[in-house]
């Protein structure tokens, strides 16, 4: 017997779970909760560019070497990141949830691919660059408050399915995580 027709059922039953949660989650949208993740969505990149510069000015400012190596260490990790999502993007050429099924109804359409979720790929990498470099509960709770709503609202917006923000996340952890040398002493 052969395994590829239990993966191709498994990939097929994960498919229609990743739809299924979007045409579900596009029926609780309101006005209200649809502008604050558009805001979110909009904003995700002057957050991941905003950290790492306020970091570096205010290590120039206060004289501080390791700050300036924490921003060194943020925005390494987000450029890196950046260039393997879109390698990935590339690769796997997965189209957009709302290209895809008919079903799901976006809020708008972004173009390139779906996989992974860039938003959430670039977000995590943010939150635990910034969670290594500065381990305190004050820094980590609101950074992954931020990656997490960032990632729920591609969902939210029907431009991702959960498996691409998983994918996004685990992506955006790991290379923040891999380049944890980076950071000072």
């Amino acid at each position: 017997m052969s395994v590829l027709p239990v993966s191709s059922f498994a990939q097929n039953r994960l498919q229609r779970l990743d739809d299924q949660i979007l045409i579900d989650l596009s029926k609780t949208r309101t006005p209200e909760k649809t502008g604050f993740f558009m805001f979110l969505s909009k904003n995700n990149d002057l957050v991941n560019v905003g950290v790492p510069v306020g970091l570096f000015a205010a290590g120039v400012i206060g004289k501080d070497k390791e700050m300036r190596q924490n921003a060194l260490y943020v925005v390494s990790s987000s450029a890196v990141n950046a260039l393997v999502t879109m390698l990935i993007k590339k690769a796997v050429k997965r189209p957009r949830p709302f290209l895809a099924n008919v079903k799901i109804n976006a809020v708008y359409q972004p173009s390139h691919y779906s996989f992974p979720s860039g938003h959430t790929s670039t977000s995590f990498t943010t939150a635990t660059a910034l969670s290594q470099a500065y381990p305190k509960w004050y820094v980590i709770a609101p950074a992954y408050l931020w990656a997490s709503s960032v990632s729920f609202s591609r969902l939210y917006l029907g431009v991702h399915y959960p498996t691409d923000v998983a994918a996004g996340a685990v992506l955006g952890t790991g290379t923040a995580l891999s380049f944890k040398f980076m950071r000072p002493n």
